[in-house]
């Protein structure tokens, strides 16, 4: 796991609010829907809606479904292409564009390089070095040609391999949240296994959905409380083992805790929090200067000796 869990007590809402709770399996975790003010047949009806666009999306973006998408254009060689539906275009474009953006810190080519870690203790120290080496080389956004009028995708580089695990869940948010909308459902929060929270309006006279960040290392203790509306937050972190690799270096994370993201999109806000574990602060502030309806909280690990540091940018505003 490479996720921070967001937090939030909805039981005292549930009457007074009358909202509605919906789960559903797919992406390897649990979403749920929440909905506020509406009868609840009707609630059940919207919901699965959505849930279904859960599932065809996820039919075209995993990687590990025979003949999806994505696993299509990982079967691909150099020069070889393929056409994609328009989601995954829409993501694979989105993802190109957020790479620059970070200086490639949220790089969707990454896969190889986190299952070579995952195989580390059966290859020589030498040899490993040298594989580390090989997937930086093969990484990166401008291994892929993309042709927008006919949404075919082609690769420049063999052996790349795409895996859309840091955005497609945070995607998959965004497309049932317009599905929800779409069914005149207005007041309602949804999650991809609490790591990934998108909320739409608030219940009546209330000022947000109540979320509350917790400190990975104490879960006792609270970082930060929000209400949160017409927002997405998302959290990454390495409280379960070094699983974020840095595509810089090739090696893992070290000197980063967790990292939360916030935006107006689910899937910016899950690409970022997966960027913040990467990114150097001085990078992290300058992005976060140039869009200052961003937001970002940071964990240092803190080195031996030192201190961990917590950082925080609500639009221009940076506080430690």
């Amino acid at each position: 796991m490479n996720t921070i869990e967001v937090q939030f007590d909805l039981d005292d809402w549930f009457a007074d609010h009358h909202i509605h709770r919906f789960a559903h399996p797919a992406m390897a975790t649990i979403f749920e829907i929440f909905i506020g003010d509406q009868e609840y047949t009707y609630s059940a009806q919207a919901a699965q809606a959505a849930f279904n666009e859960l599932d065809l999306l996820e039919q075209e973006l995993s990687r590990f479904i025979e003949n999806s998408d994505i696993f299509r254009i990982n079967q691909l060689k150099k020069n070889q292409s393929t056409i994609v539906g328009p989601d995954t275009f829409a993501c694979l474009k989105a993802c190109q564009i957020i790479f620059d953006e970070t200086g490639g810190a949220f790089d969707i080519s990454a896969g190889p390089l986190i299952k070579l870690w995952k195989e580390k203790e059966r290859i020589d120290e030498e040899n490993f070095n040298a594989h580390i080496k090989d997937e930086i080389d093969r990484m990166g956004s401008e291994k892929l040609e993309m042709d927008p009028h006919a949404h075919r995708i082609t690769l420049l580089a063999d052996h790349v391999a795409l895996d859309l695990g840091g955005y497609g869940k945070g995607y998959a948010l965004d497309k049932m949240a317009e599905i929800l909308k779409e069914w005149g459902i207005g007041i309602a929060l949804l999650h991809s296994g609490r790591s990934t929270v998108l909320a739409l309006e608030s219940p009546k006279n209330q000022d947000g959905w109540p979320l509350s960040i917790s400190d990975p290392l104490d879960p006792q203790t609270l970082l930060e409380t929000r209400l949160l509306q017409h927002d997405a937050l998302s959290g990454s972190g390495i409280q379960k083992g070094s699983h974020i690799i840095n595509p810089y270096s090739g090696y893992p994370v070290e000197d980063r805790l967790a990292a939360w993201a916030s935006s107006g999109s689910a899937a910016l806000s899950d690409a970022l929090s997966t960027a913040f574990m990467i990114m150097e602060i001085t990078a992290i502030r300058d992005y976060l200067s140039l869009h200052n309806d961003r937001s970002g909280l940071i964990i240092s690990k803190g080195k031996e000796g030192m201190e961990r540091k917590i950082y925080r940018w609500d639009g221009r505003r940076e506080s430690t």
